[in-house]
């Protein structure tokens, strides 16, 4: 066998551009060959591809730009950045020991104990996301580590930037709620090839193993139905905000059509509201809103919404068009969006039980750490399993 053949084709891309800035003599600022074109000349797939010039970039060979390519970088820049890079791995030691830890490869990655483990979320502008991040904190302090956030406000650009940022600081396992996006994130994709330590939270990428936890959404809108169905509800819609088809939303919306067909009910296609967005609810021009013209205009009776955000937009909308809530309308929301304390919410909803969820997560990333990696290969799909909370906005129909 050709010793050639047993490189990892990662690497034979890495040597290729390397081979390629030398010998054609590449300055700083220069393109290299672009993914697609690394793809079609070894006949690799994106992933492979993308690990590669991670790699490289992470040697500050490379330089990176979203949306524009990969340039060669500063050799000079690059040769202190490596100085620098030796010079910290000898200082570690004194801090690691000031921290109690000890040295924790993963996967090649040369990463020390800092005890940080680091948090990408896209904000934290509800009680779920408060919830979620106070389960986080006290597990992961239950161990010994404390948590540093970067939020994506909902941005892949920003994303991949969060990642790398927090992975840069010296974290040694990230916990990231995805934003939502039509495309994978490659930084998420390059830690499962490189076995990186992370944990998704609440979406998962589909056909990606990866660990992951959140709350059974099927059994959520399942949940819902049931409730709005005894009350006497018949036109029920079920509405989502979300620009895309997240697996989250697709999932909701199996559970919703699965719990109206076990009653023998016909699935009404305009029942099922997602292609929309609602930033926030402008009074003066809320009538021209599609979502408030299928309410003024009594199309449903019952709403479940996907968050709590959109349940209270709902609330208002109905409020201004003269209707009454529960008498006129239902509403049965994702999340809890009034209170943080459970004995003073007002609005049914599906609770997620976004505190466990939180601390389970970290529980599972500390493990993955102390492991070393996923070096079995297996990943974990932790579902949940969630409650309906009745309360003020739900009623039999007028």
């Amino acid at each position: 066998m050709n010793t050639n053949d047993r490189v990892p084709l990662y690497q034979k891309i890495q040597d290729y551009i390397r081979e390629l800035i030398d010998s054609a003599g590449l300055k700083e600022g220069e393109r290299i060959p672009t993914e697609k074109e690394l793809m079609e000349r070894f006949n690799v797939s994106k992933i492979t591809v993308v690990n590669a010039l991670t790699g490289l970039a992470n040697e500050k060979i490379i330089t990176r730009v979203p949306g524009r390519g990969s340039f060669v970088s500063d050799r000079k820049t690059a040769e202190a950045a490596e100085y620098a890079g030796s010079t910290a791995s000898a200082a570690a030691p004194a801090q690691v020991s000031a921290l109690g830890g000890s040295a924790l490869p993963f996967a090649g990655d040369r990463t020390v104990r800092t005890g940080i483990i680091g948090l990408v979320m896209p904000s934290i502008y509800d009680f779920f996301a408060i919830r979620l991040l106070d389960g986080i904190r006290n597990a992961a302090e239950d161990k010994g580590y404390r948590i540093m956030i970067l939020f994506s406000d909902g941005d892949l650009a920003k994303e991949k930037d969060a990642i790398k940022t927090l992975k840069a600081v010296g974290v040694e396992g990230l916990l990231i709620f995805p934003v939502d996006e039509e495309q994978y994130n490659e930084e998420i994709l390059t830690m499962k090839f490189t076995g990186f330590p992370f944990v998704l939270i609440d979406r998962y990428l589909p056909g990606v193993e990866t660990h992951y936890i959140a709350a059974d959404g099927r059994i959520g809108t399942s949940l819902a139905v049931d409730h709005l169905w005894e009350l006497g509800h018949r036109e029920i819609a079920i509405c989502s905000d979300s620009p895309l088809q997240t697996v989250t939303v697709q999932e909701r919306i199996e559970g919703y059509m699965n719990a109206l067909k076990n009653k023998g009910a016909l699935i009404n296609p305009a029942h099922m509201i997602t292609d929309f967005t609602v930033e926030s609810v402008n009074l003066q021009d809320v009538k021209s809103h599609p979502l408030y013209r299928y309410i003024a205009n009594k199309m449903a009776t019952a709403y479940i919404t996907l968050n709590g955000r959109l349940a209270v937009q709902i609330y208002q909308m109905a409020k201004h068009a003269g209707l009454t809530v529960p008498g006129d309308l239902s509403i049965v929301s994702f999340d809890d969006p009034t209170s943080i304390v459970d004995e003073f919410s007002s609005f049914t909803h599906i609770k997620q039980f976004e505190y466990e969820m939180g601390f389970q997560a970290a529980e599972k990333l500390i493990e993955v750490i102390q492991g070393g990696g996923t070096t079995t290969g297996k990943y974990t799909k932790t579902l949940i399993e969630p409650e309906l909370a009745v309360r003020q906005t739900s009623g039999p129909p007028n």
